[in-house]
């Protein structure tokens, strides 16, 4: 067998195969053998059928079989004594098959580019402040306040901000009367702005007519775009009662007193602004790592980013209620970032290579345990989920990545805001 292997382009590979004509003959005598035992041609009894009969009738199929067959056994064994690892299933462009003639045939597939060297010392960064500011701490407190506060029903006065308020929306819509119930708090301006205005000193009970004018980009397609008449009903009109910021209220939030609930505010957030802030300094030092190396990326794997990217923002809408639309902006949008993604992958894996670093058993291990903490689940169970191979390989990555992150990091110029 010949191999010739001929690289297009850094990230596309083309691999010429010649099957020797002693290996055909022998491939195509044994298809017409097996053929003869189980063939049925008109004429003829099981298994008696002469030799150029067979190829009168079955000929072509027997080529096309045949070929089929030293494509799958020769390729990836070509494959392997070149040492090729494709990204993408080969896309293979047979020849003509001759029974006592040489057989060839061409597969191209993607492959990783070749990097000589990754500039990854030196790059530099700002870490943002992780200092907790007062304001934080009461806005948080706050936000305590009113996760414990409680709801009563208005008694004559009209509606004012931070009131809920149910409201009853009546409207048709091609020929179709809808009603829909909706709940929102007076001026958080969760509802359209036609409706919102209506609401400060509006009464239980009270109805007022409105025109919305509903945005391109709505949820609901047959709403989209249109001017509605909609009748808003005020059904119901609460006020909010929020409690008093003391050691009741952290007794009830699960700490022993104000201060302890202070000092735990304090402590969670100073986490939450160390995390933020490392995290924008590996996005730092990952852009600058793939400006200073422009390497070419493989397209299939800009193709699986961009889905993955496109997967994460459509399930983040949803879980938000927000509408999705695919626009050309968001689609050029995605691409970029999906290549930078492949390219930074590609560059640190080069590193880690390079830097022979590598994932432990003991490394897995304690990111079971961080994703434990995370998640809140026990070890055993993160084990469970993570038992499938691709979860698992998607864990080393993830660690290994870290490894070089880190590695990266210690030769890096990391300046405080």
């Amino acid at each position: 067998m010949e191999v010739q292997v001929e690289k297009l382009s850094p990230v596309l590979m083309e691999l010429q195969v010649q099957v020797p004509a002693d290996k055909v003959s022998s491939e195509v005598e044994g298809a017409y053998s097996s053929l003869q035992k189980t063939a049925r041609v008109r004429g003829f009894r099981q298994g008696k059928a002469p030799r150029q009969v067979l190829v009168q009738v079955y000929g072509q199929a027997v080529r096309a079989d045949v070929a089929r067959r030293l494509v799958d056994a020769t390729l990836q064994q070509a494959l392997g004594d070149k040492n090729i690892q494709p990204l993408t299933q080969p896309s293979v462009e047979p020849a003509e098959l001759e029974p006592k003639k040489p057989f060839s045939f061409k597969a191209r597939f993607e492959v990783r580019p070749d990097i000589e060297r990754v500039e990854w010392k030196g790059l530099a960064a700002t870490k943002p402040s992780v200092a907790v500011t007062e304001d934080t701490v009461k806005a948080e407190l706050e936000r305590v306040q009113r996760q414990h506060s409680t709801l009563q029903a208005v008694d004559g006065r009209g509606a004012q901000k931070g009131d809920v308020a149910t409201l009853s929306l009546r409207f048709t819509i091609d020929g179709n009367e809808r009603h829909e119930t909706v709940e929102t708090e007076v001026g958080e301006g969760k509802v359209m702005d036609s409706i919102e205005a209506v609401l400060p000193g509006s009464k239980a009970g009270d109805e007022k007519a409105v025109t919305v004018n509903f945005p391109e980009n709505h949820h609901a397609a047959q709403l989209r775009g249109k001017d509605v008449a909609i009748t808003v009903k005020v059904d119901e009109l609460k006020e909010r009662i929020l409690p008093a910021i003391d050691d009741e209220l952290a007794k009830d939030a699960g700490s022993e007193n104000l201060a302890a609930l202070d000092a735990s505010i304090r402590e969670r957030l100073g986490k939450d602004l160390e995390q933020r802030a490392e995290e924008e300094v590996a996005k730092a030092l990952v852009l600058q790592l793939c400006e200073k190396n422009i390497v070419p990326v493989p397209p299939s794997l800009v193709e699986q980013q961009s889905r993955m990217t496109e997967r994460e923002m459509q399930m983040m809408a949803q879980m938000t209620g927000q509408p999705y639309r695919r626009t050309a902006e968001l689609e050029q949008h995605i691409r970029v970032d999906s290549e930078m993604k492949v390219r930074a992958g590609l560059l640190m894996a080069e590193i880690a290579k390079e830097n022979k670093l590598e994932v432990t058993e003991a490394d897995i291990e304690k990111g079971y345990e961080e994703l434990a903490a995370q998640t809140g689940k026990n070890v055993a169970r993160v084990k469970a989920e993570y038992r499938e191979r691709g979860k698992r390989e998607m864990l080393i990555g993830m660690i290994l990545e870290d490894k070089v992150l880190t590695l990266i990091e210690k030769e890096a110029t990391i300046t405080s805001a």
